[in-house]
Formats: structure tokens, C-alpha cells, sequence
């Protein structure tokens, strides 16, 4: 089931208000709407497995999230910055997610001689569940690769781009950036005028 089925405010477009954003807000935003589909880290398996994996994850399928959201993940792998913190013997993000792909892909095999993006969404839900709880069957390919520290970093990745996406903007009624607009109406309970309303 996706956010769509969800949104209290199936009316609301937060692209409407861009008008309101400064011209460098303004382009960041709306580059987050088009639909790149080359990378610069991530081969052709590694995305779809990606692609695969965030869908379910996320709980959308849909096209351009998703896609959205494997562009992040190449960026991010790509700039290879800092982390800030990493926990003992979890090695470095490009690592993590590069070998634990490779792994995520060869569970596909040993379930059904098949990559994983290509096993049916039971399959896939069980093996992530299994990951996400360090307890899927340890192979050469999981060598070094902590399951439950490859599963937390994917989903805090999809999730930073999933809620930066416009579409799921409006679809929670964020009503986006408010600089330089601002807010006005700040006691509880009031909105602007430009903010969303809640449909029951």
C-alpha cells in the first residue's frame, strides 16, 4: 500500500508555492523532480537491486521516488564524505553497501536461482527481515559485512530522500521551504494561509 492511498491532502501541491522560494531553493526542489537514470557508482544489478529493495522498504513502488531515491544513494556514494560516526567494524558506507548489495543480490540465487530483484515480494520481505535482524544465513559474500548495519544504513538513506521528495511533500502537507516567506501564524492549532489543510 503506498503514501497515496494515505494523503489527508489529496488537493495540496507544494510545487504550487515555489514562486515563494528563493531562485536557489527553487532550483534544488525542482531538480528533485526529474527523472536521472545514469549513475556514477552503482552498477546496472547493484540499482536494481537497490530499486527492489527501497520499493519495499519504502512501501511505494512508484517510478520516480524510487528512482529519486537510488540517485541519492549514487551521490552519496559517489562524494564518499565523511560519516560523522560509524560504529566499531562497520566498515566505510561505499564498502557496506557495495559488498552488501553483492550479498542482498546472492540471497535471489540461493532462494531461487534468481538475482533477488527478480524473487517475488514474499521472498524479498522474508530475506530483508531475515537481514534486518542479523539472522540471514551467513555466506563468503556477508564476510565483514554486518547485516543489521547494511539494512539500518539503507533505510536511512531511503528515508532522507524518500522525505525530500515534493510528491511526498504534499502528500504529508509539508508546505516546504519557508525561507524567505516565513511563518507567521505560529500559536498552536493556526496555519497560513499557504499551508496545507488537513481533509478528514
Amino acid at each position: 500500500m503506498t503514501m497515496t492511498t494515505h494523503s489527508h491532502y489529496p488537493t495540496f501541491n507544494v510545487m504550487d508555492e515555489q514562486n515563494e522560494w528563493d531562485a536557489h531553493t527553487r532550483n534544488v526542489v525542482n531538480a528533485r523532480l526529474i527523472r536521472e537514470n545514469t549513475y556514477q557508482y552503482l552498477t546496472h544489478v547493484e540499482a536494481e537491486t537497490l530499486r527492489a529493495w527501497c520499493g519495499l522498504l519504502m512501501d511505494d513502488h512508484r517510478g520516480d521516488i524510487i528512482q529519486y531515491i537510488l540517485c541519492h544513494i549514487d551521490e552519496v556514494l559517489s562524494e564518499d564524505k565523511g560519516e560523522g560516526q560509524r560504529k566499531v567494524n562497520v566498515p566505510p558506507a561505499r564498502i557496506l553497501l557495495r559488498q552488501g548489495l553483492k550479498a542482498i543480490d546472492e540471497t535471489g540465487w540461493i532462494e531461487s536461482s534468481k538475482p533477488f530483484f527478480q524473487l517475488d515480494e514474499l521472498s524479498q520481505r522474508q530475506i530483508m527481515l531475515q537481514i534486518s535482524s542479523a539472522t540471514y544465513p551467513s555466506t563468503e559474500k556477508w564476510d565483514g559485512i554486518p547485516q543489521k548495519a547494511l539494512f539500518q544504513k539503507l533505510l536511512q538513506l531511503s528515508v532522507e530522500a524518500y522525505y525530500s521528495h515534493p510528491l511526498v511533500w504534499s502528500e504529508i502537507g509539508f508546505g516546504g521551504p519557508a525561507y524567505p516567506r516565513g511563518y507567521v501564524r505560529a500559536e498552536t492549532g493556526q496555519l497560513d494561509p499557504w499551508e496545507a489543510v488537513r481533509k478528514p
